[in-house]
């Protein structure tokens, strides 16, 4: 599938960007990939991780249409992981949150379109749905404008979609690596915003394997949703140290205690496929498309009127062993 094409990664030094460049390498033979970043030490060390003459590094901000534009030339295939991502950070930075990830997105867009790139894929997050936080709401904004998009695209060869999936295990800046470093560090209770809290989990392999599943099965337009466990943060707790105990700290601003990732109003829209939910488009394109059989020739069906798919009601919860296991196999 990604054989012979070339591809850029925006963001691609973070934990995504890492973990698909490792997974693009080892299974196929792409032309070039394009690491797309603002930040040259991460470039410098990532780098030397990836020695591979197909690599190409690009300093350069979403914010920055032009040198976007400079870095898509002769693109087939975009990757689009940049943003800013961090809750509270949003929450006391509104407009740098907006600049990266509403104008971002426009941006990429536009030099998607002016390259004539083939397929773009949007990184999503479960805060976009039903969003009370500005980070949230600034991925929803995204979305609805890559999935816009698809009519925007007119006579171009270019298809825009987007992939929404939850916590990732380990990720930089997630919970796992604080709660590591804080037991490392000789701490005996570890802080816990609200013990009914709940999450999706989805560990990087996962989350680069569905990505590419997604680019195979899209047709523009699609959000795509892969079906997940859910886990009690203090079952996460537990499962790092049973005998460590919980500080209960409050709800951090912008907070939810579970995430959705198919919101009920959505549910009309919503199709289930075997290991996946796709959420057509709410807007009409110019070129019709059905969504019910994806390009693969994947077949899915209509949902129930009332279908949430919620962290709290999910009917697959991780326990405790489970999570110990995953976590290991994430360290």
């Amino acid at each position: 599938m990604l054989s012979g094409k070339s591809i850029l990664i925006t963001g691609g030094t973070g934990s995504f960007g890492h973990a698909f460049v490792r997974t693009v390498l080892a299974r196929y033979r792409p032309a070039r990939v394009a690491i797309y970043s603002r930040d040259e030490l991460k470039q410098y060390e990532m780098a030397q991780e990836y020695p591979q003459p197909q690599l190409r590094w690009f300093i350069g901000d979403v914010r920055d249409r032009e040198r976007l534009c400079q870095a898509m030339r002769g693109i087939d295939v975009v990757i689009h992981a940049a943003a800013l991502k961090h809750v509270p950070v949003a929450e006391y930075n509104p407009m740098e949150c907006i600049k990266t990830n509403v104008y971002g997105a426009e941006n990429v867009i536009a030099a998607a379109l002016d390259n004539e790139v083939e397929r773009v894929i949007a990184l999503s997050t479960d805060k976009a749905a039903n969003p009370v936080n500005l980070y949230g709401a600034s991925k929803l904004a995204s979305d609805k404008l890559f999935i816009a998009a698809n009519n925007i695209a007119g006579r171009h060869r270019t298809r825009f979609s987007v992939v929404r999936y939850g916590n990732v295990v380990g990720s930089r800046g997630s919970v796992l690596p604080l709660f590591r470093r804080l037991l490392a560090e000789g701490a005996r209770e570890l802080p816990l915003t609200d013990a009914r809290m709940t999450r999706f989990w989805i560990t990087l392999d996962e989350g680069v394997d569905f990505v590419l599943a997604s680019l195979a099965r899209m047709q523009g337009g699609e959000l795509f949703v892969p079906k997940l466990p859910s886990a009690r943060m203090s079952d996460l707790v537990s499962a790092l140290d049973p005998e460590v105990g919980i500080r209960i700290i409050g709800i951090r601003p912008g907070e939810k205690l579970h995430e959705i990732m198919c919101p009920r109003d959505d549910a009309r829209l919503t199709l289930e496929f075997a290991d996946h939910y796709v959420i057509r488009p709410s807007i009409t394109f110019v070129q019709p498309v059905d969504y019910c059989c994806n390009a693969r020739g994947e077949a899915g069906c209509a949902v129930d009127d009332e279908f949430e798919y919620h962290s709290g009601t999910n009917p697959h919860f991780l326990s405790v062993p489970q999570l110990r296991a995953l976590i290991e196999r994430c360290i």
